[in-house]
């Protein structure tokens, strides 16, 4: 429909530790992978969807689905924690490196923005971080085996101490994330970037 942005939360992991492991994998794959490849590093929680208000379709969302989802972290009193990125594996149209969450803390904060019990990010959850999206359809075995010889050095620990609100543009299909706002664990308080401001999103108290 000519929407943009598309708008979801997810954990910003782009460090240089992690850019470097992504970087690592991602010549592991070489030539298997699109060349424009620029999403910053990330572990996708929830959707929102595309902002209206008040929301006319099915995957909008409008000030009352924010805030419903700010209530909800705010009581569940998050803390920091720790989660650690592994091996490469793969879905269908991507490879991505595993999230290893020993605490449970990604299901808390996904309890936390299913609004009325409802996550908007439909299947099985698999937390992962994206390595890049293939260019073309290669045959599974090949790219089992390409996997499964990835080496990686022992798993990535990564400190989480918010949970950020991004967006992308959907006409550009690995074109780079936006950072709206993050939420910080410690202060229960949502900071809102530039970014947001040109969408409003700054007037939706945090």
């Amino acid at each position: 429909l000519g929407r943009s942005p598309f708008v979801f939360w997810a954990l910003d992991v782009d460090i240089p530790a992690v850019r470097e492991r992504v970087g690592e994998a991602a010549l592991h794959l070489s030539g298997l992978l699109l060349d424009d490849y620029r999403r910053q590093s990330h572990i996708t929680l929830d959707l929102c969807g595309f902002p209206a208000d008040p929301p006319q379709h099915a995957d909008d969302f409008g000030s009352e689905f924010l805030q419903k989802q700010f209530a909800a972290l705010r009581q569940a009193g998050l803390l920091v924690f720790e989660i650690e990125l592994g091996g490469l594996s793969s879905f269908s149209s991507a490879p991505f490196l595993k999230v290893i969450d020993r605490g449970g803390y990604l299901n808390a904060l996904r309890t936390c923005l299913a609004v009325e019990g409802s996550h908007r990010l439909f299947g099985n959850y698999v937390p992962h971080v994206t390595v890049g999206l293939y260019a073309e359809a290669w045959p599974v075995d090949g790219i089992q085996r390409r996997l499964a010889s990835f080496q990686a050095e022992a798993a990535l620990s990564c400190r989480i101490e918010r949970v950020s609100l991004m967006s992308y543009n959907p006409s550009e299909v690995a074109g780079p994330l936006n950072t709206l706002g993050d939420y910080w664990f410690a202060s229960g308080e949502m900071r809102w970037h530039a970014a947001a401001r040109k969408l409003g999103f700054s007037d939706f108290p945090g």
